[in-house]
């Protein structure tokens, strides 16, 4: 788990153990998410109201395309803060997902990720669970496929971030299963959508006993004040580049505050004991 000469939130590269788990093969997408707010009602983050005077309308943070190159300091030149941003209106309140049934669901908060996987008997992964799937056995190297980052190999940003994006997949998400899986039959593993893990984020050195190698690790605890606490997510997303944001690789992780939603992060879950068929045949 880890890696070395990447990011230092990734190092250490250490042993871990989990026990056997199902994982979803690919994000959750659109219409499996519409499925779950059907069946329940669920009102996400990004659509409950607000105080309009203190915080303003609701809304999720979208990327914004700079037209020419601009100083890569402050990433709040390519983010805003649209309102009606949600995960019907992923562009904000004029937007659809018309046409996008199959693409990854975004604008979730990691609130709205742990409902889905609730109500649909599952969970969401550790990031032990969620890195072991991605490896897809290659214990060791960078990328799900290899030791070469290939971009073509998923849906990233191929061009000068963030301003020129070159890559023949188009902008913005893809739908899920559109670039070959890994060893292990998962797709978008990396690339496409950045994907909550169950973890409170801590730095790669605060994760591990330098004594041990821990079995099923996960971790329970933020690090500092639970209600700026931030969860783990991992694979990187459309907006991940080779020149950039080289976070398109199974051991790559970064903090995501929990009560955030945005355009290119989604969830995929994990199920630690056989379902009941007879039950449940889904």
């Amino acid at each position: 788990m880890g890696a070395e000469g990447f990011y230092p939130e990734e190092a250490p590269v250490r042993k871990v153990t989990v026990d056997g788990f199902w994982i979803d093969s690919h994000p959750v997408t659109n219409a499996e998410y519409a499925l779950f707010v059907q069946e329940t009602g669920y009102q996400t983050v990004a659509e409950r109201p607000v105080d309009p005077v203190d915080q303003g309308p609701p809304g999720s943070m979208v990327f914004i395309q700079p037209p020419g190159p601009v100083p890569l300091r402050d990433w709040r030149v390519w983010w805003e803060l649209r309102p009606g941003a949600s995960w019907r209106h992923p562009f904000g309140e004029d937007s659809s997902i018309r046409g996008r049934s199959a693409h990854p669901v975004v604008h979730v908060a990691y609130e709205d990720a742990k409902a889905y996987a609730d109500w649909a008997g599952k969970d969401l992964p550790t990031e032990a669970e969620w890195e072991f799937a991605a490896r897809g056995g290659l214990d060791g190297a960078p990328y799900p496929w290899g030791d070469e980052a290939e971009p073509g190999r998923a849906n990233i940003w191929q061009g000068i971030f963030p301003w020129l994006d070159r890559s023949d997949d188009g902008h913005g998400t893809s739908p899920v299963g559109a670039f070959a899986a890994n060893a292990y039959g998962l797709f978008d593993v990396v690339g496409n959508v950045w994907e909550w893990t169950s973890d409170y984020y801590r730095s790669g050195n605060a994760r591990f006993d330098p004594d041990e190698v821990p079995e099923n690790p996960r971790v329970d605890t933020p690090a500092g004040a639970a209600v700026f606490a931030s969860r783990v997510v991992k694979g990187g997303s459309y907006l991940c580049s080779t020149g950039y944001d080289h976070r398109f690789r199974p051991a790559a992780r970064q903090p995501e505050a929990i009560d955030n939603g945005s355009c290119h992060v989604g969830f995929r879950c994990v199920r630690r004991q056989a379902p009941n068929l007879a039950k449940n045949p889904g």
